[in-house]
């Protein structure tokens, strides 16, 4: 364990890599700058005089909104920031965990099954709904389909896990398997769902599919916050171990990590944060793939430098996709999971083709 310590204390520069305070600070000053742009731009532009009014006024100084204006910057702006800034710092972060703790850059939540089976656990009650059968809608109301779908997510994660302990190595191969054999199970299963569903439960499901933040408010924000706020903080507390096990697991064993532990966390932290997410936003992809992919390339393999910087860069990343996808088209608003993936596509193939150079 006296080793595991020491895994854990001092941030220093590597040759050729971003000072990590300088670094750091950059992404929090980008995190906030595209802040304040996604509070003046929308349907409603909102000037500088009201932000800095909204900003004055609990310090007692600051103009005077309209109603129009704080009901804009209060029920809907603002919560809707504030979820894309948490919901992109969760999938940022739980992909750079996932890809340290399977040692692929190409690995994310949706190789484990963990977004599947949240669309399933929403397909199935939208389903339910139209249909017009007593359950949990009669009883939950809106909260049925978000429920359904972290219901899903954990479903589908403790199923890749008991699969993935029935193999004898345990190996990080034999739970990538394991997710993609419960992704695929569940991907016939919202094959089958969207047959067996009516135009109008077909249509919310489609929409809800495609990933939107419209539906955020303070209460929804609420227990999202402290699930993903829990896990991330404990996410970022097992830096030093994922660097250890970079190494590998022979090694990180050796260094006092208890791997096993380790791999459990990761991904019923990954779960928990993931499946709280696509709960209240829908399917958003590439946010956890892209982002640590560009960060590695800026600061290294570093997961005391990385994962910080994941949660900055994936808020930023998801927020701007949010921000273009309610003013492109204003008043209509474009799906946010359509914004990411023609963002993140074109941006991942060139990063691809620049390493080839390289």
């Amino acid at each position: 364990m006296r080793v595991t310590a020491k895994l854990g204390s001092g941030l220093r520069a590597v040759p050729g890599r971003l000072s990590p305070p300088w670094f750091l600070g950059g992404l929090a000053a980008l995190l906030l700058a595209v802040n304040l742009v996604a509070v003046g731009l929308g349907a409603m532009p909102v000037g500088w005089r009201q932000i800095v009014a909204l900003a004055g006024q609990p310090f007692g100084f600051g103009g005077e909104l309209s109603l129009q204006e704080q009901s804009v910057l209060l029920s809907i702006r603002l919560p809707r920031i504030a979820l894309a800034v948490l919901a992109g710092a969760g999938l940022a972060v739980c992909g750079a965990a996932l890809q340290a703790l399977f040692r692929n850059p190409l690995a994310d939540p949706v190789l484990l099954g963990i977004s599947s089976g949240a669309e399933l656990g929403a397909g199935l009650m939208m389903v339910v709904d139209s249909a017009g059968l007593p359950g949990p809608t009669r009883v939950l109301g809106g909260l049925a389909v978000p429920l359904a779908a972290f219901l899903g997510a954990l479903a589908a994660t403790g199923t890749t896990l008991a699969l993935a302990v029935r193999r004898a190595d345990r190996t990080p191969a034999a739970t990538l398997l394991a997710g993609i054999a419960v992704n695929s199970l569940a991907m016939a299963g919202i094959g089958l769902v969207s047959y067996l569903a009516d135009d109008a439960a077909l249509r919310n499901f489609t929409f809800w599919t495609l990933g939107s933040l419209a539906g955020a408010t303070w209460p929804v924000l609420a227990p999202v916050a402290l699930l993903v706020g829990a896990a991330l903080a404990r996410l970022l507390g097992r830096a030093a171990a994922l660097n250890a096990l970079l190494l590998g697991e022979a090694e990180a064993d050796h260094l006092g990590i208890d791997v096993a532990r380790l791999k459990l966390e990761v991904i019923v932290l990954s779960a928990l944060t993931v499946g709280a997410v696509v709960a209240v936003s829908g399917v958003i992809g590439f946010i956890g793939l892209v982002a640590p992919h560009i960060l590695r390339l800026a600061v290294g393999n570093d997961h005391r430098i990385l994962l910080p910087g994941a949660a900055l860069f994936g808020g930023s990343l998801l927020l701007l996709a949010d921000t273009v996808a309610r003013t492109a088209l204003a008043p209509q608003q474009l799906p946010v999971g359509v914004v990411t993936a023609l963002l993140g596509v074109p941006l991942f193939l060139y990063l691809l083709s620049r390493a080839e150079r390289r």
